[in-house]
């Protein structure tokens, strides 16, 4: 069965048409007359973001543009040093790392020796003799910033950077992260949430370490953590949230649990979370669109659509977002013209939203399908959605590790190589 409307997907996946899915995917605010600070705080971003979105959409504007020479300054300046403003960010070291080198290869800007070198340092200074990286020199190992570490090390791709790995402590030292219900402590004596199984996994996935007892329980765990809405909270009885439930469902694609999950609900989720007159997506039920969304709630698609095809056992085509109005706000609304990309327009740059804007924006042009020969989602070529400017095209970030797809291919293989060290 090949799935070409909405009406096709609601009935493959049981979605029921008149109460999971609001029309053509978004979210309206209606308040009935009675306005509460939720709508009135989302008409002030519709006020904010209509200037900028409406000559685009009237044909009176340029044509959009990504302004790749002025975000590659603006993350440059970041490697070269950051002011005291961040010291709220002294734990999460490998994080900007990850965030600056990512976005830079997103923007196709080569990571010079010199710069590698540096990065390299930086995160070995971060790992922990016992295992794992920490956010900063001397500090607790943690499972985020771990995962930050092997991505970075991962981009930077050379030998000196995978041989500087622990791998044999990593493991063990997730080991003994893991809890006897399979969800993961962020660090020890620390949270537990969806985050820490998705950190753990990808982290362990990349390395050739993702061993039976690491994954034991964790499709259990994460099952639990889905909501009445269909999206999955950060621990069993939350809220449905948009960043976790990219870590969940990301999670239960590489263990191979999908099922495990009420895909119909969930779809209903998702599509109902990209906002009617923005374009992007918001992360919880009414809440207000944020760019980093883009990624979060953008990337669960292509693991969606992969999970209901294998599902069905039939070839679907079908696109649970709509690539174009995310892509514009991106472009237009989420773009600071002196470099660097933000939640929306009036807020300001950062290297977290800079990256997954980013991110959000090479997913959504690129389309995805489940390969089986190789156990893994990779794109399909000929099949783009560029807004604007064909320069605008960025290549593909893999939807699950949110790095380049090449990457991923590389340090698998590298570890592949050596998994009797472990």
């Amino acid at each position: 069965m090949r799935i070409s409307s909405k009406e096709d997907l609601l009935h493959s996946t049981n979605v029921d048409l008149e109460t999971d899915w609001v029309d053509s995917a978004v979210v309206s605010f209606a308040d009935d007359g009675f306005p509460t600070e939720t709508s009135e705080a989302q008409l002030e971003v519709q006020d904010s973001v209509e200037p900028l979105l409406d000559p685009y959409k009237a044909g009176t504007a340029n044509p959009v543009k990504l302004l790749r020479d002025a975000h590659i300054q603006y993350l440059y300046k970041g490697l070269e040093g950051l002011g005291p403003w961040f010291v709220s960010l002294d734990a999460s070291r490998p994080w900007l790392v990850y965030w600056i080198l990512h976005s830079l290869d997103l923007l196709g800007e080569p990571i010079s020796k010199d710069v590698a070198s540096r990065a390299i340092a930086t995160l070995a200074q971060c790992q922990h003799a016992s295992g794992g990286f920490a956010g900063g020199h001397g500090q607790l190992p943690h499972v985020a910033p771990t995962y930050a570490a092997i991505h970075a090390l991962a981009i930077i791709g050379t030998s000196e950077a995978f041989e500087t790995i622990k791998r044999q402590e990593l493991l063990e030292w997730l080991l003994r992260m893991k809890q006897p219900d399979g969800s993961f402590t962020m660090h020890d004596g620390g949270e537990v949430d969806v985050r820490g199984t998705y950190c753990a996994l990808s982290s362990a996935k990349l390395l050739n370490i993702l061993t039976p007892e690491l994954v034991a329980n964790c499709g259990d765990f994460i099952a639990r953590c889905q909501t009445h809405e269909g999206g999955i909270g950060g621990y069993p009885g939350l809220e449905a949230h948009g960043g976790y439930t990219f870590c969940a469902v990301a999670a239960m694609e590489m263990i191979g649990k999908t099922e495990m999950l009420d895909l119909s609900k969930l779809t209903a989720w998702l599509c109902s979370r990209q906002m009617e007159v923005e374009g992007g997506f918001q992360g919880r039920s009414n809440k207000l669109v944020d760019g980093c969304y883009s990624f979060w709630q953008g990337a669960l698609v292509p693991i969606l659509e992969c999970a209901l095809a294998r599902a069905s056992d039939e070839e679907e085509d079908v696109d649970l977002f709509n690539r174009d109005p995310l892509q514009e706000y991106i472009l237009l609304c989420c773009q600071e013209p002196k470099g660097g990309l933000r939640d929306k327009p009036d807020k300001g740059p950062d290297y977290y939203h800079t990256c997954y804007v980013l991110s959000g924006l090479s997913i959504s042009q690129h389309k995805y399908t489940w390969n089986a020969e190789q156990e893994d989602i990779i794109n399909c070529p000929d099949q783009t959605t560029i807004v604007g400017l064909k320069e605008n095209q960025l290549p593909v970030t893999h939807p699950i590790h949110n790095i380049l797809v090449p990457h991923v291919a590389r340090i698998r293989a590298h570890f592949l190589d050596h998994i009797e060290d472990v």
